[in-house]
C-alpha cells in the first residue's frame, strides 16, 4: 500500500490530513509543535501570532464548509481559532495520524520515485520512506529582514516576535511596512507606546470590516464582476466610506485596488485623523538612534518595528524539487511540481477571500490524483500530460498584481477555485468515456 507523509498541522496541513483520510489514503503527519493549529497557536515556539489578532476575513467566508465556526462572531480572535482547529481535528479523527513535537530536518529522493523523510522527535532522529509527501508548513513562519544603510542602536523587531502591546510601552516606536499585522499593531501601539511613526513606501487601499452592515467579504458572494468593473464600482464605495488616505499621509497608491493584498483595518485611518500616529516616508539610513528618511527629514527611536512581512521557507528539501522560479517555486496550481516528483504543496497561495475551504479544495484535488495514481493509472497519466503539454489556466482573474515576491503566489480566488475544481473533475472523469461514445462513423469520418 503507498503512504504519504504531510508536513504541518496547521489550516492547510489540516485540510490535507481530512482529504486523504476521506479518500481512505494512508498518510502520517509530522508537526513541530505540541498541538494542532500552525501559526494560530501562540503558544507555538515558531507561531507568529500575536495577542490582538483577529481574522481580517470573516467568519463564513473562512471557514470550511462542512464545519461552521461555532460562534456568531464575525472576525473572531485567535483563542478562538484555535480552539476551532481543535475541533475540528477531533471531529475527524486528524490528531491520531501527527507526531507532535517532531520537525522535518530533511527529505531526499530515494531514487525509486519515494521520499526519504528525517526528523526530529522526542525519541531522536527518524527516518521513513514515503511515496510522497504533502508540504504544508504555511508561508508565514520565515521574516523578510530587509537591510538598512547604517546602523540602528535601539531596539529592532520583527513582527514575528511581537506578541503583545506591553513590548512597547512607553517607547518611541517606529513602524516599517503598513501590511495587515503592521496597521493592527499599530493600532495597539497607540495606546501603550510614547509616540507611534509608520514609515511607508507606496500607498494602500483600505477596507472597512463592514459595509453596509454586513462583513465586506461577504458582498457579491458567487458573482464576480470582471476585473476591471470590480475595481471602479469597489474603488468608489471605498472612497464614501473611508475617504481618501493620502489626505492622512499615505502617498498614492500607484496601482489598482486588488492588484495587491488590501490592508482590512480602517481603524488606522481614525488614530491618525487623531494625531495619534504619524505616517513617514521611506528609510535612507540608520544613525544611532535616528532614523533618516528619504525626504531629509529624521527623527528619534527606541523602537524598530519590522512589518516587512515574510519569505517563502521549506528549509527541509532542496530548491531544484520544487521547481523554484524566482521568488517561489512555479507550481502547477501552485500545487504539483510539473516534473511531478511526488511532492505536493498546501498553502502556497494568497488571495482575497479564498479562506480555508479554498485550501481544503487544495486539497481534494491532491486526494484525488493521489487516488487516480493508486486506482486508475492512466487517469493519472492523463492528467500529467495535460499539464505537461499546457497551457496552463490564468489564475488572475484579469489582475495585474504587483511584481513583489509576496505577490508571486497571489491568485483571484474565483479564477483559482474555478481551475482547481476543473482538475478534480478531470481527475474522477471516466477515462474510457471518449471510446464509449465514438461511434464507427465518427471515427472513420
Amino acid at each position: 500500500m503507498r503512504s504519504y507523509a504531510i508536513i504541518g498541522a496547521g489550516p492547510s496541513g489540516l485540510s490535507a490530513a481530512r482529504a486523504l483520510k476521506k479518500a481512505g489514503i494512508a498518510f502520517d503527519g509530522f508537526e513541530a509543535s505540541s498541538d494542532v493549529g500552525g501559526l494560530w497557536d501562540i503558544e507555538n515556539p515558531r507561531s507568529t501570532m500575536y495577542e490582538s489578532a483577529h481574522l481580517i476575513s470573516s467568519r463564513t467566508t473562512t471557514q470550511f464548509s462542512e464545519f461552521p465556526m461555532d460562534t456568531t462572531a464575525d472576525y473572531p480572535g485567535h483563542r478562538t481559532l484555535m480552539q476551532y482547529f481543535r475541533d475540528f481535528s477531533d471531529r475527524f479523527g486528524l490528531r491520531e495520524h501527527y507526531r507532535f513535537d517532531t520537525a522535518v530536518t530533511s527529505l531526499e529522493p530515494t531514487g525509486d520515485g519515494g521520499w526519504m523523510l528525517r526528523a526530529e522527535g522526542p525519541d531522536g532522529t527518524t527516518e521513513q520512506r514515503y511515496d510522497g509527501v504533502i508540504l504544508a508548513n504555511g508561508t508565514l513562519a520565515e521574516p523578510n529582514v530587509p537591510d538598512f544603510r547604517g546602523e540602528f542602536t535601539g531596539e529592532i523587531l520583527h513582527t514575528s516576535a511581537y506578541k503583545s502591546a506591553s513590548q512597547l510601552t512607553g517607547k518611541r516606536v517606529l513602524i516599517i511596512g503598513a501590511g495587515n499585522s503592521g496597521c493592527d499593531i499599530a493600532v495597539d501601539a497607540v495606546h501603550h507606546a510614547a509616540s507611534v511613526d509608520m514609515s511607508v513606501r507606496r500607498g494602500y487601499y483600505f477596507v472597512p470590516r463592514y459595509l453596509f452592515g454586513k462583513p465586506s467579504d461577504t458582498l457579491n458572494q458567487g458573482k464576480p464582476l470582471p476585473a476591471p468593473i470590480k475595481q471602479f464600482v469597489d474603488k468608489r464605495v471605498l472612497q464614501a466610506f473611508t475617504g481618501d488616505p493620502v489626505r492622512f499621509g499615505f502617498p498614492k497608491p500607484d496601482y489598482k485596488i486588488y492588484e495587491s493584498h488590501p490592508i482590512v483595518n480602517t481603524l488606522i485611518l481614525n488614530h491618525l485623523g487623531q494625531g495619534d500616529l504619524r505616517v513617514q516616508p521611506d528609510i535612507d539610513r540608520f544613525d544611532g538612534q535616528t532614523v533618516l528618511f528619504v525626504d531629509g527629514t529624521s527623527d528619534e527611536y527606541d523602537l524598530v518595528l519590522l512589518a516587512t512581512g515574510y519569505k517563502l521557507d521549506y528549509p527541509f528539501v532542496a530548491r531544484e524539487h520544487l521547481h523554484w522560479t524566482g521568488m517561489s517555486p512555479k507550481l502547477f496550481l501552485n500545487v504539483f511540481p510539473p516534473s511531478f516528483n511526488g511532492l505536493y504543496v498546501m498553502g502556497m497561495i494568497e488571495a482575497s477571500g479564498i479562506g480555508w475551504q479554498g485550501r481544503y479544495e487544495q486539497a481534494e484535488l491532491i486526494a484525488e490524483y493521489l487516488t487516480a495514481v493508486a486506482q486508475r493509472p492512466a487517469r493519472a497519466s492523463a492528467f500529467r500530460g495535460r499539464v505537461a503539454a499546457g497551457p496552463w489556466p490564468d489564475l488572475t482573474g484579469g489582475y495585474k498584481y504587483l511584481g513583489l515576491e509576496r505577490m508571486s503566489y497571489y491568485v483571484n480566488k474565483d479564477a483559482y477555485r474555478r481551475a482547481v475544481r476543473a482538475a478534480a473533475h478531470s481527475l474522477r472523469e471516466d477515462s474510457d468515456a471518449a471510446s464509449r461514445t465514438s461511434s464507427p462513423a465518427k471515427a472513420s469520418a
